[in-house]
Parts: C-alpha cells; sequence; structure tokens
C-alpha cells in the first residue's frame, strides 16, 4: 500500500519531519507548528516508544510479542489481551463480519505457504492438499473465539497475523502520541498506510496522492482531500510473482485459500482511523469491485477501486468517497 503526500512546504526549518525503521517498512511524519517550535528529540522520543509498544504487542516478527506467545497458545486456552489488542481483535471480528469474511486475521498460514509471509518460503503455487491444510487453521469466525478481551483458540495451529490492520493501527497510536505533545496538524504514514490532522504546511487541507497500479513503476494516478481522516490502499501490483503466464499476488481470498485474480487491482478507503482504512482497503481488494461497492454503500464506507480495463484501468467511487471530494 503506498500514498503520497501533495502539499507544497514552508520552509524547513518551520516544519518537523522525521522518519525511520519500523514493521518492516519505514514510517514518516510530517508535524506542522501552530505555537512555538516543535521540540524534535521529544517528538522522536514520543514517536519511537508509540512504535516500540506496538511491536511488541502486535509484531508477528518478533518472537516475544504478545500476538506471538498467543499464538503459540493451545486451542482451548483462555487468553486475555491488552486493551490495544483486544481493541485491534474487536475491529478485526467487526470488519470481518460486515465483509462476507474476506477480511480475515487467520491466513497467516496460507500467505507463508505461497510464499508472502514470515515464513522463510520461497514465492510458490502449492499443491491443492497443502491448501486444505492450511485452510484447517484458518477462517476467523471459527478457529476464534473472542468474548471482550479474552481470546480463546478453537483450532491448535490457528495463528493470527496482523499485517493488514496492525500498520493502520500503529499510525494512530503515533497519531495519538503526537496529539499529547499538543500538535494539532500534522500526517503519519507507516508503508502507505496514513492518518491527516488539521491543515497541512500551507494552511490548506492535506491531499494524498494514490499511486498508479502499475508493477515497477511508481507514479501518481489521483489525488483525494483527506482532512482528519484515516487512509489506506490496498493493491496486488506490488508484491505478486508470476507463474505460467498468470500474476499471483499476496492478496489472499480466504474463501479460496488463493491469490485474488479479478480485475480490481488497488482499492483505496478514507474512514475514521487508520486501522479500520487498512483493514477495510484489504476487504475491499479481496472482495473486487462488485461486491465491495454493495457493501460500500451499505455500510457508508468512501471507497475508491481502480479496475484493470483493457489496456488500462477505470475508477469507480463509492457515494461517501465523491461525497467527500466535493
Amino acid at each position: 500500500m503506498t500514498a503520497a503526500a501533495v502539499a507544497a512546504c514552508k520552509p524547513e526549518a518551520e516544519v518537523l519531519k522525521l522518519s525511520g525503521n519500523t514493521m518492516g517498512t519505514q514510517y514518516n511524519v510530517v508535524a506542522v507548528p501552530t505555537g512555538g517550535a516543535l521540540d524534535r528529540a521529544a517528538v522522536s522520543a514520543a514517536i519511537e516508544t508509540a512504535l516500540a509498544d506496538v511491536t511488541a504487542e502486535m509484531s508477528n516478527w518478533d518472537a516475544g510479542s504478545e500476538i506471538s506467545r498467543l499464538n503459540a497458545s493451545k486451542a482451548g486456552a483462555p487468553v486475555r489481551l491488552s486493551p490495544a489488542l483486544a481493541n485491534v481483535m474487536q475491529n478485526a471480528n467487526a470488519v470481518h463480519l460486515a465483509s462476507d469474511g474476506r477480511f480475515d486475521v487467520t491466513v497467516g498460514a496460507l500467505i507463508d505457504l505461497w510464499g508472502f509471509g514470515v515464513a522463510d518460503v520461497a514465492p510458490n503455487i502449492p499443491a491443492d492438499s497443502a491448501i486444505a491444510d492450511a485452510m484447517q487453521r484458518a477462517g476467523q469466525g471459527r478457529v476464534l473465539d473472542l468474548q471482550g478481551d479474552v481470546l480463546t483458540k478453537q483450532t491448535d495451529g490457528a495463528e493470527i497475523y496482523l499485517a493488514a490492520i496492525g500498520k493502520g493501527h500503529g499510525v494512530d497510536r503515533v497519531a495519538d502520541a503526537l496529539r499529547g505533545l499538543g500538535i494539532t496538524d500534522f500526517m503519519v504514514e507507516i508503508g502507505g498506510d496514513l492518518y491527516t490532522a488539521g491543515n497541512n504546511p500551507e494552511g490548506t487541507p492535506w491531499q494524498i496522492g494514490i499511486e498508479s497500479p502499475v508493477a515497477g513503476q511508481r507514479g501518481l494516478y489521483s489525488v483525494a482531500d483527506v482532512s482528519n481522516l484515516g487512509m489506506a490502499t490496498s493493491g496486488d501490483y506490488r508484491n505478486f510473482f508470476e507463474a505460467d503466464g498468470t500474476r499471483y499476488s499476496h492478496i489472499i481470498d480466504p474463501a479460496t485459500g488463493r491469490p485474488i485474480l479479478h480485475d480490481t487491482v488497488s482499492a483505496t478507503v478514507l474512514t475514521e482511523n487508520a486501522m479500520l482504512a487498512d483493514a477495510w482497503a484489504t476487504a475491499m481488494l479481496v472482495l473486487g469491485r462488485e461486491r465491495g461497492l454493495e457493501i460500500a454503500e451499505a455500510e457508508g464506507l468512501a471507497v475508491t477501486f481502480i479496475d484493470r480495463d483493457g489496456e488500462g484501468f477505470k475508477t469507480t467511487e463509492s457515494s461517501r468517497f465523491k461525497a467527500l471530494q466535493a
């Protein structure tokens, strides 16, 4: 998922820009001073603390994280979640139910199997029997039972993989940290998921570029007005492999255990926070434009779909997306 901020800037000294590595990608923060100068060291420390907390709770790459310990637990053993992880899982369940089950945090075994996950597996087309076996350990509504802040795995070997919601949650945590310092105008971005608040350095609403869905290129497809909203784009054009003339992306359909193959190549969602934008962008891409648009209209979601159309692309926007851009 990729988005680029589109805004001219005041002189560099007046705007604080910070970046670094997190969650296997990079974060970028732009903070605009509205009173006196911003304390770079204090802002940097707040960002790093927020991200370290998210990693300790939700990183599948950290064997000592809360989510890794949960994944190692046995079926039938209730586990009380931290408030942050409980909140993420409750929202994951809500999106799962509203998306015909197409958003699913238990597809990690399938992502690994296809060579897109944390396991050291080269991208490949798995055997049907291997896909069937992995699907026995997936299915969020079947293999997990969440009651408030207590989660019980129903199936041994079931694992939770938060890549499609965790980066957005990390954005929100950094945004909270900035607000805690009294900063009101800022943009936080992690791996393409982002949240904006207030105004950009020019004193006008933030505008964010939606990337062109062309593999091997970095270009701007369109620009969206994004003020006090989370935004995420999910696409099939960055992480994929090709075999026998077919492109297999990292976007796995939980209903089939296989990468999506429909014509929707990108889905961008604007919503009240980055966590939900992150989750819904993945869900919308898995669903594809036709069913995704139906759900977007029913849920009042701001979504824009980009579909292959011959040699080019076509765009379809939900009513809420159109209203936000009017």
